[in-house]
């Protein structure tokens, strides 16, 4: 995915193919900030083009705590 131009409005026909770009990548496993810093968009943008497309957004990641067997 070519680099966007920092802060530049995204609309109309750009801003589908973005998200659809977006929902695809993230939902083959890849991180809201790593597609950040892919896009050179904020963490923000990214989660709020996600969330507009539909995308049901993973739970924060990191070690989980069970009990012990």
């Amino acid at each position: 995915m070519a680099e966007l131009k920092k802060g530049a409005r995204i609309t109309g026909g750009d801003r589908t193919k973005l998200a659809a770009d977006l929902k695809r990548k993230y939902s083959s496993g890849s991180s809201i900030r790593f597609l950040a810093a892919e896009t050179g968009r904020s963490y923000g943008f990214v989660h709020r083009m996600l969330s507009e497309a539909g995308v049901q957004l993973r739970g924060r990641g990191g070690a989980t705590r069970g009990k012990k067997s």
